[in-house]
């Protein structure tokens, strides 16, 4: 019998099969290979007990993967959902960032949900959704006050596997129990202090929607380190840049205090949005400062 695992906790793994859910051990073998099986993972399993609640059985074959996440550890992802809230927290803009370039990294599309949209000012969703098309992302925005809001996202998760990560207290588990009733996620309270919320997933777990719809929630994240870029390789990650390639002064410029450089001048001119700008140079800086010898390998001074 085919499944997907769903779940894995304690050395067991929990195996949606369409119409039952089975508790399941790995077979030796895989140890033996090396081998580990992963949430996300399509599996055939066979059947052992049929009597306990939840069934049981055993993981017998791994179905060839798709792709494979590391943060988080999920195998055969179609795209992923970026929650933030659009106020109350309002939004990081340097995480966010972190998050389109990682999920850039690992080719997969990625959607930019912002939740609390009855929050919101309606220039608040101006700046954010011309800030963020701009740069070829699919912008939605949402309120689990409003149920017309919710459509079009879930028309987006129909027939997929969806990874969804975004910070805590962005009403990411509301949104998830929302959108998928069976879910029963845990809803932390904002803190009044520091407006920031407790992180209620405590491990990774894949979610059976609709119409063989998976949500993958992920812990909340208070950080996000960039990994294996060079920092001239940055703008490479934002999309808005591209046009304005071969059209500075110097070969290789990376946009930051070069004379002629095209990019600076679009945004000097509105072109290019100074939110994204601003979060591009701070991550150069954090690049630069990984690599001491940057700037005489490059034969620039930066």
């Amino acid at each position: 019998m085919k499944g997907k695992i769903i779940k894995s906790i304690a050395g067991f793994y929990e195996v949606h099969t369409g119409d039952n859910i089975y508790r399941c051990r790995a077979r030796g073998v895989f140890r033996a290979l090396g081998v580990k099986p992963l949430v996300g993972d399509d599996v055939e399993i066979e059947i052992t007990d049929t009597v306990s609640v939840p069934m049981e059985g055993n993981v017998i074959r791994l179905l060839p993967r798709r792709n494979e996440l590391v943060r988080p550890n999920v195998a055969n992802v179609d795209q992923a959902l970026l929650i933030f809230a659009i106020t109350h927290p309002a939004p990081s803009y340097n995480m966010l960032d972190r998050f389109l370039i990682t999920m850039n990294q690992k080719n997969l599309p990625s959607i930019l949900c912002f939740n609390k949209q009855d929050l919101a000012t309606q220039e608040e969703i101006r700046e954010l959704r011309e800030t963020y098309e701009s740069c070829g992302c699919r912008v939605l925005f949402v309120s689990v006050l409003s149920p017309d809001t919710l459509e079009e996202l879930r028309e987006i998760l129909k027939g997929k596997t969806t990874v969804l990560t975004g910070p805590s207290g962005v009403g990411k588990s509301t949104l998830i129990n929302t959108i998928c009733p069976g879910a029963r996620m845990e809803t932390g309270e904002l803190s009044r202090k520091i407006k920031r919320g407790k992180n209620t997933t405590r491990h990774v777990e894949l979610l059976a929607g609709e119409e063989e719809s998976y949500l993958v929630d992920t812990p909340g994240f208070t950080s996000l380190y960039l990994m294996d870029m060079e920092p001239e390789d940055l703008r490479l990650y934002y999309p808005e840049f591209e046009k304005y390639e071969g059209k500075c002064r110097f070969d290789g410029c990376v946009h930051m205090r070069e004379p002629g450089c095209a990019v600076r001048d679009a945004l000097e001119a509105g072109q290019i949005s100074r939110i994204r700008y601003k979060n591009y140079s701070e991550l150069f800086e954090e690049l630069k400062g990984r690599k001491p010898d940057y700037s005489k390998k490059s034969g620039r001074k930066l």
